[in-house]
C-alpha cells in the first residue's frame, strides 16, 4: 500500500512538472499526456538571476575528482566545466534541445577538419587568462590531453587514447614525454592528428580533457584538490568531505565567454549531508537554504511531502525534473564465475523486477523500465526490447536458463553499492534469491564508490552504474561499456562488467569508421540488440533527474546533455542580498 501510494504521488508530481503547471489536481489521471511532454518543458525555475550573493550547494558526498584529466562523473564534470575550467568547445546554457547546440569556448570556432576528418585544428581566442593573470596557451591544452594518459591520473574520459594517432604505450607527460600527434605551432594553435576520421571531434572537444593545465601547476594526484582556474571561479578553500568555497576569478573575461554568466559572488559546497535532511531543508527553504540547491537527486521518500502543499508557493514548483538520456544498469562481472556464462547472465535479465526498481527511484514518471542499453534518446525515441523482458520479471524463464547453464545448486554473488542505492540493491537481492542466487551486499561511501568498483582485480560480482552519452551518438555509449580494450586495472570506467568479446570489438571497429552518420546510428542500434543477447549488464531504468532548489534561486534548469544536472553556468539568486555569507565549516 505504501509503495503504491508513493508511486502514484510521484507520478502526479512529475506530470505537473512536465506540463509546467502551477498546480495539479489529485483527481487528474497522472499518466495522461506524459509522453507528449518534451525534455526541458519545465523551463527555467526562478527567472533571471541577479549578480551577487552566495550560492550554497548541499551535498551528500565529496567530489570523486575535479582534476580535468580525471573528471568523468556527473555532476562533478558539469561543475568543473562550468565553474573552474573552460574547454575548446562547449554546449549552450539552455534547457531542452537548445542545450545540445555546440558553441566555441576557448577556441574561436568549432574546429577545422582536414585530410578527411583525420586532422583537426583549433585556434584559441585572444586575451584568455588563468586565475593569476598568466596567459592560457595552446601548449597547456596539449599538456592536459597528454595527462589523461598517465596511469596515476586515471578515471577520466579516454577519447584521446581512442582517437589520437601514435599513442600505443604512451603514459603521459609527467616524465617529460609528449605526443607527436598533438602539435602547437604557436601559443594559440593546436592541431590533433587522429588515427582515423572522426566527424564528431568538435563534440569530443567539449570534454574536460580538452581544457588547459599549465605544466608549472602540475601536482600529480594532488591536482584534484586545487585545479588551476581558467573559468569564472577559483577555489579559495577545500576541506575534503566537508566544504569547498569558490570565489570569483578576477582574470576571467566574460567578453571571451559566450556561455558562463557567473552570477554569484561566491559558491559554497557543504558536504556530508544526509540526502533526506537536504530534502527537508530545501522544502522548508528558510535562511541560507533559500539560496541553496541540492547536489544529488531528491529522495523518493520526499515526494509525498513535496506534493502535500498545493499553495501558490508550493515547493514542487522548485523541482527540476529534466530527462537524463542515460541508462541505469546492473553490471555483472564477466571475468569470473558465475557471470562468465552468458546463459547465467541472461537468467538475471529475466529475474529482475524492473517495476520495483522504478518504485525505489520515485515512480513511473520519474523513471521507466529500461529494456536495452541505448536510451530512447539514441534510438529515435523507440523503446527497444530485444529479449521481450517483462517489467515485473519472469522468474520461471530465469530458472529455466539457470538449468540450461547446469547450475543445480545455489550460488553466491557479491554486490557493491553506494549507500544511496541500498534499497535498490535489496530489491535485486530479493529477485535473485527467488532463482537460486544468494546476494551479499556491501555498502560503500558515494565518494569512493567508483574507485572501488573501478579496481578491476578486486571488482565485485555485481555493481550499479549509469551511463550517459557525452554527446548524442552511439559512439559515446556502447564502446565505453562493452569494448574489452577499455578495461583498466585501476580507474576502470564504464566497462565494469569487464566484458571482452571479440565479435563485439570487431563490430565496434567497423561502425567507428563509417562515414555515413545515419548508417552508423542504425549499426549502433543493431549492435545494442546483439550485446543484449550476451547480457554482460542488465539495463534497469531510464530516468529523469529530480533536483530541488531553494525559493531564492533563479536560472535553474537541468541540462539535457549533462544527464539533467543543474547548469551551473547560469544559476544564481533572485535576491542576492538575502543570501548568507560563508561563516566557516561549522555552519550547518
Amino acid at each position: 500500500m505504501t509503495k503504491l501510494l508513493r508511486t502514484t504521488l510521484a507520478t502526479t508530481l512529475s506530470v505537473c512538472l512536465a506540463a509546467g503547471l502551477g498546480a495539479c489536481s489529485m483527481d487528474d489521471d497522472p499518466r495522461e499526456g506524459l509522453a507528449q511532454h518534451t525534455p526541458g518543458a519545465v523551463g527555467i525555475v526562478g527567472g533571471t538571476p541577479q549578480r551577487g550573493g552566495t550560492l550554497t550547494v548541499l551535498a551528500d558526498q565529496d567530489f570523486p575528482h575535479l582534476d580535468p584529466a580525471r573528471n568523468w562523473v556527473m555532476p562533478a564534470m558539469d561543475f568543473g566545466i562550468r565553474l573552474l575550467y573552460r574547454t575548446l568547445v562547449t554546449f549552450k546554457a539552455e534547457p531542452g534541445r537548445g542545450g545540445t547546440e555546440l558553441v566555441p569556448d576557448l577556441a574561436t570556432d568549432l574546429g577545422r577538419p582536414s585530410q578527411g576528418g583525420r586532422v583537426w585544428t583549433f585556434t584559441l581566442k585572444k586575451g584568455l587568462k588563468y586565475e593569476d593573470g598568466s596567459p592560457i596557451r595552446a601548449q597547456d591544452v596539449k599538456y592536459n590531453v597528454e595527462r589523461s594518459f598517465a596511469p596515476q591520473l586515471s578515471g577520466g574520459p579516454d577519447y584521446a587514447r581512442r582517437y589520437l594517432a601514435g599513442t600505443e604505450g604512451y603514459e603521459g607527460p609527467l616524465d617529460g614525454e609528449h605526443l607527436d600527434s598533438i602539435e602547437t605551432p604557436d601559443d594559440r594553435t593546436i592541431v590533433f592528428r587522429l588515427n582515423r576520421p572522426v566527424s564528431e571531434f568538435s563534440q569530443t572537444a567539449t570534454l574536460p580533457t580538452f581544457s588547459p593545465v599549465p605544466p608549472a601547476q602540475e601536482k600529480g594526484t594532488r591536482y584534484d584538490l586545487r585545479p588551476f582556474s581558467s573559468g569564472p571561479y577559483k577555489i579559495e578553500k577545500y576541506s575534503k568531505r566537508e566544504r569547498m568555497v569558490l570565489i570569483r576569478n578576477p582574470h576571467w573575461d566574460p567578453a571571451t565567454d559566450p556561455v558562463r554568466k557567473a552570477y554569484p559572488d561566491k559558491i559554497v559546497v557543504r558536504m556530508g549531508r544526509n540526502g533526506a535532511h537536504i530534502d527537508d531543508r530545501l522544502i522548508a527553504s528558510e535562511g541560507e537554504d533559500a539560496s541553496s540547491v541540492q547536489w544529488s537527486d531528491t529522495q523518493p521518500d520526499s515526494m509525498p511531502e513535496l506534493l502535500a502543499d498545493t499553495s501558490k508557493s508550493a515547493p514542487r514548483k522548485r523541482l527540476v525534473a529534466e530527462i537524463t538520456g542515460c541508462t541505469d544498469m546492473l553490471h555483472l562481472n564477466t571475468s569470473k564465475p558465475p557471470f562468465d556464462d552468458s546463459t547465467v547472465r541472461k537468467a538475471v535479465q529475466y529475474a529482475i523486477n524492473r517495476e520495483d526498481q522504478v518504485a525505489t527511484r520515485g515512480g513511473p514518471a520519474l523513471n521507466e523500465p529500461a529494456t536495452s542499453y541505448l536510451p530512447p534518446t539514441l534510438t529515435g525515441g523507440d523503446r527497444v526490447n530485444p529479449l521481450d523482458l517483462s517489467p515485473t520479471g519472469n522468474p520461471g524463464r530465469a530458472r529455466e536458463l539457470l538449468a540450461e547453464a547446469g547450475l543445480k545448486q545455489r550460488v553466491t554473488a557479491d554486490f557493491t553499492v553506494s549507500r544511496e542505492d541500498t534499497a535498490r540493491a535489496q530489491a535485486i537481492q530479493k529477485d535473485l534469491s527467488r532463482i537460486g542466487i544468494n546476494v551479499r551486499i556491501q555498502i560503500v561511501d558515494p565518494a569512493v564508490y567508483f574507485d572501488t568498483i573501478g579496481d578491476a582485480r578486486k571488482a565485485p560480482d555485481m555493481s550499479l552504474s549509469g551511463w550517459c552519452p557525452d554527446y548524442p551518438s552511439g559512439a559515446t555509449f556502447l564502446p565505453f561499456l562493452f569494448d574489452g580494450r577499455t578495461i583498466k586495472e585501476k580507474g576502470n570506467q564504464g566497462n565494469y562488467s569487464q566484458f571482452r568479446d571479440g565479435e563485439t570489438m570487431e563490430r565496434i571497429d567497423e561502425i567507428s569508421v563509417m562515414a555515413d552518420a545515419t548508417q552508423a546510428n542504425q549499426a549502433w542500434r543493431e549492435l545494442d540488440r546483439q550485446i543484449m543477447r550476451k547480457s554482460p549488464a542488465i539495463p534497469l531504468l531510464w530516468e529523469r533527474r529530480p533536483l530541488l532548489v531553494g525559493n531564492n534561486i533563479a536560472g535553474a534548469f537541468g541540462h539535457s546533455v549533462w544527464s539533467g544536472q543543474l547548469d551551473y553556468a547560469v544559476i544564481g539568486l533572485k535576491h542576492p542580498e538575502k543570501s548568507s555569507s560563508d561563516r566557516g565549516s561549522n555552519a550547518s
